[in-house]
């Protein structure tokens, strides 16, 4: 394709409230985006794939969208495009029947060469939900799992912090543009990500805003780049269950985490379980599973990860206990152990250079 009717590509794929098959059928009729950029609106009004409300969003796109404009905001921004049509597209979501017509990405792709895990859950998990998110994303990215996720409050961030400690990469779905980090107190997890080799994806325009409607759109990528669905913590009635529904539909396994049976948070899960998806007992156990290590090496590896906890002295603990999944500031780690401000970072300090604990910004740590 000729780089300078790139620009037209990128128009035609950030019109919005027009289908991502209807941009496929309108770019096949035209051959060419940059056809349909031109078209007369005697030849569009003769289309009769296109509705009279379509033919209007891409009247109004040719007056209001600016293809420079478009192609100067992606270059600005460090944000590519690839297209349903190109070689680059993900090879998972070309068997999905409504893929998108395009993915805006800041960082890289999501390969094939590698498993991909897809991971969903409750914003406002429990500590149950935190714990195993963190531990099943990093032991599976310790073995060169992709984890796909949402970047999202709760399971999705936890989930994806827990792939970086492991030092893999991940991969977070949007539910708006990639311009813009949704929710904001995930920006540091959402730079972290690009800058480990992950990516931030969405079919969704530059400046699109995080609305509702977007979101269960949004869910059907993260299973369609998933090999397999986790489910860590889900009501009934909730996004995380729709992602897995539509998982089942695509063809993909689902796995669900246990919980007791009296917690809201757990009900989506049981069921699920109920109906027939695996159940998550350990990490070493759904390695083993999927084929990607032996029994001898899940136990090898656990060894190896206690191995590394070292006793700690009282004061140390007291610290080490006050840090958590999520991000914690060294003020409230003072207000919680009582210790004098020169003695908590000595100890923070200490344990980052035990690999117990990582500062992720400025005075702000989490537990490795």
């Amino acid at each position: 394709m000729i780089q300078n009717e790139k620009k037209y590509e990128y128009w035609l794929a950030s019109i919005q409230n027009l289908s991502d098959n209807k941009k496929h059928k309108l770019r096949e009729h035209m051959n060419s985006a940059k056809r349909a950029y031109y078209i007369e609106e005697t030849e569009l009004n003769t289309l009769n794939f296109l509705s009279e409300k379509e033919k209007n969003v891409i009247k109004q796109a040719q007056k209001e969208l600016n293809p420079d404009y478009v192609q100067e905001e992606l270059e600005k921004k460090g944000v590519s495009v690839v297209l349903r049509f190109e070689e680059k597209y993900p090879r998972q979501l070309q068997s999905i029947p409504d893929r998108p017509y395009a993915i805006f990405y800041k960082g890289s792709l999501p390969t094939t060469e590698k498993y991909s895990v897809g991971i969903v859950g409750a914003r406002q998990c429990t500590p149950y939900g935190e714990k195993y998110a963190f531990e099943f994303a990093q032991q599976l990215a310790q073995h060169r799992v992709q984890i796909i996720s949402g970047l999202a409050k709760g399971i999705d961030g936890i989930s994806q912090r827990g792939a970086l400690m492991g030092g893999g990469q991940t991969f977070a779905v949007l539910g708006n543009g990639v311009d813009i980090c949704y929710p904001r107190e995930n920006i540091g997890l959402y730079h972290d990500i690009i800058e480990q080799g992950g990516g931030i994806l969405s079919e969704f325009p530059l400046g699109a805003p995080p609305l509702g409607f977007q979101f269960p759109k949004r869910n059907r990528i993260i299973s369609g780049l998933s090999n397999v669905l986790l489910v860590i913590e889900a009501r009934e009635k909730s996004g995380s269950l729709i992602t897995a529904d539509m998982a089942l539909e695509q063809g993909r396994d689902v796995y669900a985490l246990p919980g007791p049976i009296n917690s809201d948070l757990s009900s989506g899960c049981n069921r699920l379980i109920w109906q027939g998806a695996g159940i998550l007992l350990s990490p070493e156990q759904l390695l083993e599973e999927l084929g990607i290590i032996n029994v001898a090496e899940g136990v090898e590896f656990k060894e190896k990860e206690q191995e590394k906890k070292k006793v700690l002295e009282t004061k140390e603990n007291l610290v080490y206990s006050s840090v958590g999944l999520y991000p914690k500031s060294a003020n409230q780690i003072m207000e919680e152990t009582g210790l004098q401000v020169s003695i908590v970072f000595q100890i923070l300090s200490a344990l980052q250079i035990q690999g117990l604990i990582r500062e992720i910004s400025k005075n702000y740590y989490i537990k490795v």
